[in-house]
């Protein structure tokens, strides 16, 4: 793999082959520059194009990564009847090899979820949107149905201290679950700091996942490594997968 990936710091290194790529060495030009992987976003579809082969390449994948139509929905479907860039969801699952899960971001949360013997696989698109409506636990309760998922990783997304909310994501936060006030932080009058990474640890608790790994990134300070769409409204997007060996 790229020595540039995040690579998953979890105990299933020989069971799953999993990563979130970065912006560096691809084709697309600014403001999507460079690895961008996303057709959505208004770069060049030769770009996009040429830097999915080389991701492909690069992980040495016989199958292409099954990329989502992600709209910040609850909705979960298995890998293997997506229809690429087509199918609406955000996140898929699988028990098959050689079926890749995958989702894109630029600020929300990719996070992994995985049973210990590596036999059932997801990726979840968790923005404040999607992790509110239920998208972790419709995946787990989707996986659960084969295996319960019992490991999750939390991919890079805005941090704590960038990711400024209003009373309109505060209060149904709190309402749906008062836990949720610890993954908040005041700013000042109407304004908070979120820690979607907070959050999401709350929702897989919930789940009886407690092999939480990863969420020490941000997307919006680490500008060399990570698109942002905060911080840069046309922006492109970076890959987070996972497979079963």
């Amino acid at each position: 793999m790229n020595s540039q990936w995040i690579m998953p710091r979890w105990p299933l290194a020989d069971k799953v082959c999993a990563c979130t790529t970065t912006r560096a060495q691809g084709f697309s030009r600014a403001p999507y520059d460079s690895l961008n992987l996303a057709a959505h976003v208004g770069d060049r579809a030769e770009d996009v194009l040429n830097n999915r082969a080389c991701l492909n390449q690069q992980l040495g994948f016989d199958s292409a990564p099954k990329w989502l139509k992600q709209t910040h929905s609850k909705i979960v479907v298995r890998a293997e009847q997506v229809e690429i860039d087509h199918t609406q969801a955000d996140a898929s699952f699988t028990t098959q090899k050689n079926q890749i899960c995958a989702v894109l971001t630029a600020d929300c949360l990719p996070l992994l979820l995985c049973d210990g013997a590596g036999k059932c696989v997801a990726a979840v698109h968790a923005g404040w949107q999607g992790l509110l409506k239920g998208i972790i636990e419709e995946t787990v309760a989707a996986m659960s149905k084969q295996i319960k998922p019992q490991y999750a990783w939390l991919g890079p997304a805005i941090g704590a201290d960038a990711f400024e909310v209003g009373e309109d994501v505060y209060a149904p936060y709190i309402q749906r679950n008062p836990r949720y006030q610890s993954a908040f932080r005041v700013k000042a009058a109407g304004k908070w700091y979120f820690d979607i990474y907070a959050a999401a640890r709350i929702v897989l608790a919930g789940a009886g996942i407690t092999r939480v790994y990863g969420g020490d990134h941000c997307t919006y300070h680490e500008q060399e490594r990570f698109f942002s769409f905060r911080r840069n409204a046309a922006t492109g997007r970076m890959a987070t997968i996972i497979m079963r060996r």
